[in-house]
């Protein structure tokens, strides 16, 4: 009898570990085949041309006497920035800006956080007046402005239906209130949407326990829920300020500027100045509200921000 065969354990070949950042460059390697890079080559184009470039060309410009009445260009220096600042025309704009900016702003976050106030129960009627609210802001400032216009005119359909006669946009001294108003009518709906979206993310247990300790509907808002929404508070007041500052169709379309100079804001005077035929002078302001968008906007949005943190 043969003896019995021992079944002989094949010992595992022991492999090599791989190393650390062996799966992230397969990833990488991965995602460079899938999503190749030169994909935004085209977007990175377009950038390239219609904004670095003139806002390149805009620094340069604002610094010459380029104008549509000669063809050679010449440095200047200041000379434009002098000459605007001597007439006082560029710092009366610079102050309607501001004013229109911080009506705007005000108006529009007034109307829009009423607005969330009122419609924040989800119910049927106030869905759809969401929607409605929300239509003005997809349409084009322009068309709101022009309807505007026919709505406020002396012979128009507001005077007729209150049965006065108003010059709505005529009036030197509230015309810009007006304007204001509509600029804010215009984008009270995001407004809303966002101060919607804020008090929905509320917690409900807040709300419970200061009604457990005895705080009215009232105290529970304005204790509780009010300095929750500092963030939503912080965005509506920014693009506020930032796109009323860089409003034009609005104001065109309903004042075009005036009556006497009281609503061109610095856009509008940028307009009338180029058409002029004064490039660099028009080039130099757009440089002006350039640096006054950009140093308006990092005080507001850091004060706002530490406030954020405070509540």
């Amino acid at each position: 009898m043969s003896a019995p065969r021992t079944a002989v354990r094949e010992r595992p070949v022991a492999r090599p570990l791989p190393a650390p950042d062996q799966p992230r460059r397969a990833r990488n390697s991965v995602r460079r085949q899938t999503h190749p890079m030169w994909f935004l080559a085209p977007a990175f184009a377009i950038l390239l041309v219609f904004f670095f470039l003139p806002t390149l060309f805009n620094f340069i410009y604002a610094f010459t006497d380029w104008s549509g009445f000669k063809s050679a260009i010449n440095p200047t220096g200041f000379d434009n920035f002098t000459q605007l600042a001597s007439d006082g025309t560029l710092l009366r704009a610079v102050r309607i800006t501001l004013v229109y900016a911080v009506l705007v702003a005000l108006f529009q976050n007034l109307f829009g956080f009423g607005l969330a106030v009122l419609l924040e129960r989800d119910t049927t009627l106030n869905r759809v007046v969401r929607i409605l609210f929300l239509v003005p802001v997809l349409m084009s400032a322009l068309a709101v402005g022009y309807i505007f216009q026919a709505l406020l005119k002396p012979q128009g359909s507001l005077n007729s239906l209150l049965g006065i006669d108003y010059a709505w946009l005529g009036d030197t001294t509230w015309t810009i209130v007006v304007v204001a108003v509509i600029h804010a009518w215009k984008w009270m709906g995001l407004s809303m949407l966002i101060y919607l979206a804020g008090l929905k993310t509320i917690p409900e247990d807040l709300l419970e326990a200061a009604r457990i300790d005895g705080a009215s509907r009232v105290r529970a808002f304005w204790a509780i829920r009010f300095p929750l929404l500092a963030p939503a508070v912080t965005f509506n007041v920014a693009t506020a300020l930032l796109g009323s500052m860089n409003g034009f169709d609005i104001v065109q379309a309903t004042t075009g500027g005036g009556p006497a100079r009281t609503t061109e804001i610095l856009n509008i005077f940028i307009y009338r100045t180029f058409g002029q035929g004064l490039f660099a002078q028009a080039t130099a302001m757009s440089l002006v509200l350039f640096l006054l968008v950009a140093l308006l906007a990092f005080p507001v949005i850091r004060t706002l921000r530490r406030r954020e943190a405070v509540l």
